[in-house]
């Protein structure tokens, strides 16, 4: 989905068009009789090697250009010139039996509103129903989605007597962070419960819905005026998990104020220093910032400025800018040239931040009322009921 919303973010600041279609296919269900062999379709990974569930392409010509992305059987057509869309709907309708859904509205879970000031993608009637279909309708609202300074761990109460309701539920959930990220770290945290849930934890998903139904308007917004730089906050809490001892990485990905990146997730081995737990969050982070670039290059977007990487730990800076290895930082040498070798070309700037300014923490702890209410609005979200 973030190849979705940077292309969105990219559409709604160069005003260009968007168009969707849908490829009328058939999917073969039957056993076969007898062995087949084929070619390999351009873009097939043999076992082992990285993925995408989706493919594009570019058409550039000297007035005009037209982006074409094929999630499976729906496609989306990108351009600045609303003729050459059409021609290339026209052609490849003489190939393929098509359904032109024309101006994008609705895509992958997604509800796509348009206006002058820019684009609202979000998943309201979804939230709605997930919140309906709970038995919560009568619930008062809750102004954050967690408990500050909350611990869930496996042993903590008796186990819930039917889980099915509580792995529906935050099944739901996952799927509902495709936009409202100020969820994320509470249901990362809830889904590591899955497979045995039990009365704490559900009271935490109890608090979950009760924060939706107070802002069931929210969402991310694209909007028409803004610029295409990327920025990018990095953070890291050290040894958070209870049971492992593992630290959370949590990072944010911006392209003017349009927050199209974000991340939440557990590291995989257990970090014998804070510096070192936050030098880890920086490299996934810088990973991703280049897969973005290039997947901005793709779009037709070339920043000639380096990208800014705000992190608040000095000591995982000051590793990040220094040439000389110490021995208490071999161990993490991989992550060091990752972050090392972007800086040195000049791709990457990290620069510090406040521990008070650092809106990652959002997706890296259970904030209190105050501080979540702070850092939300610098995340780019937007109320839908809000009169404009």
């Amino acid at each position: 989905m973030t190849t979705i919303r940077c292309l969105l973010a990219v559409v709604a600041s160069r005003q260009w068009i968007i168009h969707q279609l849908n490829v009328n296919n058939a999917f073969l269900h039957g056993d076969l009789d007898e062995e087949v062999y084929m070619t390999p379709p351009l873009g097939y990974c043999s076992k082992g090697e990285p993925r995408a569930d989706h493919s594009s392409f570019t058409l550039v010509t000297p007035t005009s250009i037209t982006l074409v992305l094929v999630y499976v059987d729906d496609i989306l057509v990108v351009g600045n010139d609303r003729s050459q869309i059409e021609v290339f709907k026209r052609v490849l309708s003489t190939h393929f039996k098509t359904k032109d859904l024309g101006p994008l509205k609705y895509f992958l879970g997604l509800e796509v509103a348009r206006s002058s000031q820019g684009i609202f993608p979000n998943q309201y009637k979804y939230a709605l129903d997930i919140f309906s279909d709970s038995g919560q309708l009568g619930a008062r609202t809750a102004s954050f989605p967690m408990e500050q300074n909350l611990k869930l761990t496996n042993h903590d109460n008796s186990l819930l007597s039917d889980p099915s309701p509580y792995r529906r539920l935050v099944g739901r959930l996952i799927y509902l962070t495709i936009t409202p990220h100020d969820i994320v770290f509470t249901v990362n945290i809830l889904s590591q419960f899955m497979h045995a849930p039990r009365a704490p934890h559900m009271k935490a998903t109890a608090c979950v819905l009760r924060y939706i139904k107070g802002s069931l308007g929210q969402d991310i917004f694209f909007p028409s005026s803004n610029t295409l730089h990327v920025t990018a906050y990095t953070d890291s809490d050290w040894a958070i998990c209870p049971t492992t001892r593992r630290s959370i990485t949590g990072y944010f990905v911006q392209i003017g104020t349009s927050l199209i990146s974000w991340h939440t997730k557990k590291q995989t081995t257990v970090a014998r220093s804070f510096t070192e737990a936050e030098y880890r969050a920086m490299a996934s982070t810088t990973c991703e910032l280049t897969w973005l670039k290039q997947l901005l290059a793709d779009l037709g977007v070339r920043d000639p400025e380096p990208i800014h990487l705000h992190c608040d730990n000095q000591s995982a800076l000051h590793i990040a800018h220094n040439l000389v290895f110490h021995e208490r930082t071999k161990h993490i040498e991989i992550d060091y040239h990752i972050v090392r070798d972007k800086i040195r070309s000049g791709h990457l700037h990290a620069i510090h931040t406040s521990s008070h300014e650092q809106v990652a923490d959002i997706f890296t702890k259970a904030l209190g009322r105050d501080l979540f209410h702070h850092f939300l609005p610098k995340l780019g979200i937007t109320d839908l009921h809000t009169p404009t």
